[in-house]
C-alpha cells in the first residue's frame, strides 16, 4: 500500500506540471494588464510601463515561466500583485472555508444520496420509487447558485431563521459558524446528491441479481438486512468513485456559492483576482485545485481496498 501511494505522488507531478504550464500561458495570453488595472483609468502610458519594470511583467514568457517554474519547485506560488503578500498565505488563508464548505456539501450529498438510492431499492417499481428519481433529478437539474437563492429567500428573508451570508469562524462561535455554513451547505450538497442516489440504486440492482444474494433472500433474511449487509456495501464502490470525483464539482461550484453567500474562501479569492489580473494568485489557486483533485483520487483508491479487501491495490485505478 505504501508503496502504490508513493507511486501515485510521483505520478501526481507531471499532471500538476501541465495544468499549471496551462494556467501559466493562458492567463498571460489573454487581454488585460495587472498595472493598468493597478494604476486606474487616468495613469499615464509612462507609469504603466514603470509599473510593469517594477512587477517584472514586460519581460518574454520564455523568461517568466522557467523562473516561476523553478519557484513552484520550492512551494514559492510566488507574491500576490494587489495583496502584496505571498501567494500562498492568501491561499491559505482563504482555503478553510472554502474546504469546510466542501466538507460540509459532501457529508450532505452523502447523508441525502445514500439513503434515497437504497430507499429506491426497496420501494422499487412503486411510487415511492419514482418519486425519489423525480427528486434526485430535480435537485441535480438545479444550479447550485440558484437553489442557493431560493434558500436566502426561504430561511433568511421570509422565516427569518438562517444568516443570508456571511462567515463565522469555528473557533470564534460553532454555532454561528454552523448556521452560517448551513444554506451554503445545502445548495451545493443538494445539487450534486442526485448523482450518487441514482448510481447507488443501479449498482444495487445489478447486485441484487447476484447468487449469493439469492442465497440471503431464500435463507429467511429481511429485505433491510439483505440490503445493507450483502446489497449495499458491494453496491458501493462506484458510489465511492462518484464522490471522489465529485470534488472537482464541488471546488468548481464553491466559486459560485461563495459569491452568493458572501463567504471569504478561494472562489471569492479567484474572483477577485481575475477582475484584478492578478496572475500568481489566480496559477497558484488552479495549482492547490489540482493537488486537491490528485488526493481526492488517490483517497477514492484507498477506500476501494477499505471497502472491499479482495480489491488488489496493484490494480486499484486500472
Amino acid at each position: 500500500m505504501t508503496a502504490y501511494i508513493i507511486r501515485r505522488l510521483l505520478l501526481a507531478v507531471p499532471v500538476m506540471l501541465i495544468a499549471g504550464t496551462i494556467a501559466f500561458f493562458l492567463l498571460h495570453l489573454t487581454p488585460g494588464d495587472p498595472a493598468a488595472v493597478m494604476l486606474g483609468p487616468d495613469a499615464t502610458p509612462e507609469q504603466v510601463e514603470r509599473l510593469q519594470n517594477d512587477l517584472g511583467l514586460n519581460e518574454p514568457l520564455i523568461v517568466q515561466y522557467p523562473r516561476w517554474l523553478a519557484n513552484v519547485a520550492q512551494l514559492d506560488l510566488g507574491r500576490s500583485i494587489f495583496l502584496n503578500r505571498p501567494v500562498l498565505d492568501a491561499i491559505l488563508e482563504r482555503a478553510v472555508p472554502t474546504l469546510q464548505l466542501s466538507l460540509y456539501a459532501l457529508i450532505i450529498a452523502i447523508v441525502i444520496g445514500v439513503p434515497a438510492g437504497v430507499m429506491a431499492v426497496l420501494y422499487r417499481g412503486t411510487i415511492f420509487d419514482r418519486l425519489l428519481l423525480i427528486l434526485a433529478l430535480t435537485g441535480t437539474a438545479i444550479a447550485d447558485f440558484f437553489l442557493g437563492m431560493l434558500l436566502i429567500l426561504l430561511f433568511a428573508v421570509v422565516l427569518n431563521w438562517l444568516p443570508s451570508g456571511g462567515y463565522v469562524p469555528f473557533t470564534v462561535d460553532p454555532v454561528g459558524h454552523f448556521q452560517a455554513m448551513l444554506l451554503p451547505s445545502l445548495a451545493l450538497g443538494i445539487s450534486i446528491a442526485g448523482l450518487p442516489a441514482r448510481l447507488i440504486r443501479t449498482s444495487m440492482l445489478d447486485v441484487i441479481q447476484e447468487d449469493y444474494v439469492k442465497v440471503a433472500i431464500a435463507r429467511g433474511l429481511s429485505p433491510w438486512a439483505v440490503t445493507t449487509r450483502h446489497v449495499l456495501r458491494n453496491a458501493l464502490i462506484p458510489a465511492v468513485t462518484v464522490f471522489g470525483y465529485t470534488l472537482g464539482d464541488l471546488l468548481g461550484g464553491a466559486v459560485v456559492v461563495e459569491t452568493v453567500f458572501n463567504l471569504p474562501g478561494m472562489g471569492q479569492l479567484v474572483v477577485n483576482s481575475i477582475g484584478r489580473r492578478d496572475f500568481p494568485v489566480i496559477q497558484g489557486v488552479v495549482m492547490v485545485i489540482a493537488l486537491l483533485y490528485l488526493v481526492a483520487n488517490l483517497l477514492v483508491d484507498v477506500l476501494y481496498v477499505a471497502i472491499d479487501p479482495r480489491i488488489r491495490v496493484d490494480r486499484v485505478g486500472g
